[in-house]
């Protein structure tokens, strides 16, 4: 087996130590063109042992860095070096994102030789100085021009100037933009460029690739994939989509099609990215649908077709895609759909890599040409026959706990909570008494709530309801009635002290005038009888009028100042509701003031009983008698 073209060229120079650009066509073996040079700068015990090195050049820190722009490339590379080490035993570690930070510590607290890894975990590490690159000998940019378009050059640029200023450097892409050109111009010295094609190649693609491109519509494309991978001699397939949601989309509606297929895209966890691609090498699955982290690096045996279900967006990402199918002098299928609105980007795509489809034929699932090019059995349909259904699928390869950052996993450990919480909140409900405004608990009240602490566990369940009977129970004592009085009497209205005879004078004038609305007031102000000889008090209405009674223990007077004798009148509150219509009959309001003089001394034996309702208008008639004076 003779090494490839990119192989013959570059082992020599890298062997002896020089700075190395290599670029070539994906596919074609630049991982070991890379990866040899580099295990065999690696001390390892097995060379002390051979007598090739001096027990003190070993060491347990990393000897070798390999930076890549993606997770699955990251994969990628680690199994290669892991292949052509094991030998020598090598220790190669993957250090990515998405994983757990615990095992990539302790594996470098162990010792490794060789470090694969992505620039943002391999700079988050060396920040906390858990990762020492004082010791690293050689480095390699693998497909520096991506990560230059993921923007990762800065990171790179800082990894660098950890490194030892004496090592060497190696670059490989391929494509070689002048980015990347300026990069190797800073941090390389004298780099020997060598780019290797085959003789049979012909422009940038690889020649045993076949390349298919038909002008199709977004809504026939699902039907034209499903129809496509039932072509014969079809292995494993990969379609490439632009954007994550639609992979995640097509690889459902395959899915229901009958196909075994898998996604791979960013917003997947790390763990069921991996799942897919295991399921995929493993056979498990035949179809997997992917975005452009994809694109680079994935090496599986056995994949036939590659489909774009969308555009690419340049030349580049194009190569990489096709690139899949047709590795290691395989051949391989390439077929690209592309939609109306996409024929610009393709146009400046096939004229980049000097194809021959600048204009694309006008395809549907039924055209006839489609089934002759691909070799498709005539008569298929876009659904799989359930006899061809023989991959296990997705679900049979189990997901990797790889202890992924972001928070997963903690719903568990935070399951346990509720079940404490559930026996302790129905004690403090019981435990309440409430009365309501603050007013004393009866006698029948409290001695219903004596028994409650004393009752068991079982009649629990009763005892919420003994608060609500006692709030709407009526207590007919008259100490209760008495403070609800008190606390409607104080929110609106004012209290007037009067002598109870002169009250009784003051109502024999309206005794023909009953008001409609004392008997309900009546029967509450029969509750409370007060003594004759106390004072009790009077209530002036604000907006309504308004009888209540108050018993005092001791009478409150008040000053008044007294006017001429035939001039004297009791002044009261007017209530605001009744506005005043007359003013002139204020003689006849002097004249009427004093028989209600005479009659306070004629009547003192008046019952309490009569005294009551009409007491509710002397005070109208009295402040009207002010108002008008």
């Amino acid at each position: 087996m003779s090494p490839f073209p990119i192989q013959e060229m570059t082992l020599p120079v890298a062997l002896s130590g020089s700075d190395v650009i290599g670029q070539a066509k994906t596919g074609t073996g630049k991982t070991l063109g890379f990866g040899l040079p580099l295990l065999e700068r690696v001390t390892v015990p097995a060379d002390v042992e051979a007598g090739r090195a001096k027990p003190e050049e070993l060491t347990e820190a990393p000897q070798a860095l390999v930076v890549v722009p993606t997770r699955e490339l990251c994969q990628q590379v680690t199994n290669d070096l892991l292949t052509a080490g094991k030998v020598r035993n090598v220790r190669v570690l993957a250090i990515y994102g998405g994983r757990a930070y615990e095992p990539q510590v302790e594996a470098l607290k162990k010792g490794v030789d060789v470090i694969v890894g992505t620039p943002g975990r391999l700079l988050d590490l060396a920040g906390q100085r858990k990762l020492d690159l004082s010791h690293v000998r050689a480095l390699v940019l693998d497909e520096a021009d991506e990560m230059l378009d993921l923007g990762f050059l800065p990171d790179v640029e800082k990894i660098i100037t950890m490194l030892p200023a004496t090592r060497q450097t190696m670059l490989f892409s391929a494509t070689m933009p002048g980015a990347v050109i300026g990069l190797a111009r800073r941090y390389m010295s004298q780099p020997t460029h060598i780019r290797a094609t085959s003789p049979d190649d012909e422009g940038a693609t690889v020649a045993n690739i076949s390349q298919h491109v038909f002008r199709a519509h977004s809504m026939d494309k699902p039907e034209m994939v499903s129809r496509i991978l039932q072509a014969n001699g079809r292995g494993l397939a990969m379609i490439f989509c632009r954007t994550k949601r639609t992979a995640a989309d097509i690889a459902e509606q395959l899915e229901k099609r009958g196909f075994a297929s898998g996604a791979v895209h960013g917003d997947l966890g790390q763990g069921a990215r991996e799942q897919a691609l295991r399921a995929f090498r493993n056979g498990k699955v035949d179809v997997l649908v992917c975005t452009d982290v994809a694109a680079r690096g994935i090496d599986v045996e056995g994949v036939t077709h590659v489909i774009n279900y969308q555009s690419p967006e340049d030349e580049k990402t194009y190569l990489h895609r096709i690139g899949r199918t047709g590795r290691a002098g395989a051949k391989g299928i390439a077929i690209t759909l592309v939609d109306w609105d996409d024929i610009p980007r393709w146009q400046l795509i096939n004229k980049a890599l000097d194809l021959k489809f600048p204009d694309p034929v006008e395809t549907y699932s039924t055209s006839p040409h489609l089934f002759e090019e691909l070799d498709i059995p005539a008569g298929t349909k876009g659904v799989l026959p359930r006899a061809e259904r023989t991959r296990a699928g997705l679900r049979a390869e189990e997901i990797e706990d790889l202890g992924e950052t972001g928070g997963r996993g903690r719903k568990s450990a935070a399951a346990p909570a509720p079940a404490v919480r559930e026996e302790r909140a129905p004690r403090t409900p019981r435990q309440r008494r409430r009365t309501r405004g603050g007013s004393a608990v009866s006698d029948a009240v409290a001695a219903a709530a004596v028994p409650a602490p004393a009752t068991e566990a079982d009649d629990a369940p009763a005892e919420p309801r003994t608060p609500r009977r006692r709030r709407r129970t009526r207590v007919g004592a008259a100490e209760a009635a008495a403070e609800a009085v008190v606390s409607t009497v104080e929110a609106v209205v004012e209290v007037v002290v009067e002598p109870k005879a002169a009250k009784a004078a003051k109502a024999a004038p309206v005794e023909a005038e009953p008001v409609a609305e004392t008997k309900p007031r009546r029967r509450r102000a029969r509750v409370v009888k007060p003594a004759e000889d106390e004072v009790d008090f009077q209530i002036a209405p604000v907006s309504e009028p308004v009888a209540e009674t108050k018993t005092v223990t001791k009478p409150r007077r008040r000053a008044r100042v007294v006017k001429p004798a035939e001039d004297e009148v009791d002044f009261q509150i007017a209530p605001v509701s009744e506005p005043v219509t007359e003013t002139k009959p204020r003689r006849r309001t002097r004249a009427a003031a004093k028989p209600k003089t005479e009659t306070v001394a004629e009547a003192p034996a008046a019952e309490e009983a009569e005294a009551k309702p009409r007491r509710r208008r002397a005070p109208r008639a009295a402040a009207a008698a002010r108002t008008e004076g």
